[in-house]
């Protein structure tokens, strides 16, 4: 589930991409086509969506916690905070909600799965429709 302002805005930024920038823009673009999409209004608010700031877990220990911020290209902060709708992840969490769990790739190879505990900021739950 996607909010119409968000699918707007990603269409809009996959156009504007060329196939060869952007290796997982088939993967993005497919799920956005299975996507239900609705008012930013009816987003439930326990969804991710862009811009919402997510806290998780590892499910394995040590069971360590972090937090990111889902944020466009264009605000991605290097000092770290937040990770691109355009990785592999940040594509992968958008939609997904409070409990869900989804596989982290683990820098020098492999994976870790971690849970989403927390939406602890989502802009449609704070009412900003049109940021």
């Amino acid at each position: 589930m996607i909010s119409s302002l968000d699918a707007e805005r990603l269409d809009e930024l996959l156009e504007r991409l060329p196939d060869s920038s952007f290796p997982g823009k088939a993967a993005l673009q497919e799920e956005l086509s299975r996507a239900e999409v609705v008012d930013p209004k009816a987003i439930p608010p326990t969804v991710v969506t862009m811009n919402s700031t997510v806290r998780f877990r590892f499910t394995t220990p040590p069971n360590d916690e972090f937090s990111l911020t889902l944020v466009y290209p264009k605000d991605v902060d290097p000092a770290g905070g937040t990770i691109s709708i355009l990785a592999p992840v940040g594509s992968a969490l958008l939609g997904l909600a409070e409990g869900d769990e989804i596989e982290w790739p683990k820098p020098g190879g492999g994976t870790l799965r971690v849970c989403i505990q927390e939406i602890v900021y989502q802009p449609e739950r704070a009412g900003q429709y049109h940021r």
